[in-house]
């Protein structure tokens, strides 16, 4: 008898987060290997999205966390962060081999702590194009589109957090849009150097195809791009704003 065997088709992505997390001293805000058995600390997802909402904790403790800021600035930084590295993975696949890494809300997990959070899941799909080698093996999802794959992974998977983060904080939806729309195009821009081709020239391509809610939301520049919302970082003392707030001046 014969084994069947398979690639892991995130093996590249596995590897370019492994080289990221190195760059950044060891820090990375997400997970990607499937988390079987969660630990102390993970909470589902869909879990902070339910009322009574235990997402109101959360806020709170990072508000102190950062020196009692108010929680509506707390909230839009917890999203800055639950969004990115929800959403980057994303992103990054795109670029290095068209293969889109996703989370659905039901199987993530989210470990807050100093203020932020690591994002992981019990089981990670992988969106691939027909043509794709790994089309069919364990694990993957054939599609036509995979701007529309991305589309629905951030509708399903962010758009009932952010919700609940504007429920509790009154927070506009599309500022918290905002800054998953940075989240798409920020990994290409900064990590152009280590993707294949020309990450960053791609970027608009990307957002692009992804569409509502996060299309339009950045502006392009020749020197990048800003967006068009601001993450409230600005307002937290004794900081500036981001290189590509709306309300800054330095561009990316």
């Amino acid at each position: 008898m014969t084994l069947a065997l398979f690639t892991d088709p995130l093996a590249g992505l596995r590897d370019l987060l492994t080289l990221i997390a190195a760059r950044r001293g060891g820090a990375l805000g997400v997970v990607l290997e499937p988390v079987t058995e969660p630990g102390p600390g993970w909470i589902p997802a869909a879990e902070l999205a339910r009322e009574p909402f235990l997402l109101g904790a959360v806020l709170d403790d990072a508000a102190e966390h950062r020196g009692g800021i108010p929680r509506h600035v707390a909230g839009a930084l917890l999203w800055k962060g639950y969004g990115y590295w929800h959403t980057a993975p994303m992103a990054l696949g795109w670029a290095l081999n068209r293969r889109v890494p996703i989370m659905r809300f039901e199987d993530t997990l989210v470990r807050p702590a100093d203020g932020g959070v690591t994002v992981a899941a019990t089981s990670v799909r992988t969106a691939v194009l027909p043509g794709d080698p790994s089309a069919g093996e364990p694990g993957t999802v054939v599609v036509d589109d995979l701007g529309a794959a991305v589309r629905e992974a951030l509708i399903t998977g962010q758009a009932p957090l952010i919700d609940a983060v504007a429920a509790l904080t009154r927070v506009g939806e599309r500022t918290l849009w905002g800054s998953t729309a940075e989240a798409l195009v920020h990994p290409l821009v900064a990590h152009a150097e280590i993707l294949p081709g020309d990450a960053a020239a791609g970027a608009p391509a990307l957002l692009a195809s992804v569409g509502a809610p996060v299309d339009g939301l950045l502006e392009w520049t020749a020197e990048g791009y800003r967006r068009r919302t601001c993450c409230l970082w600005a307002t937290v003392p004794d900081t500036t704003a981001c290189a590509t707030c709306c309300i800054g001046r330095s561009r990316l």
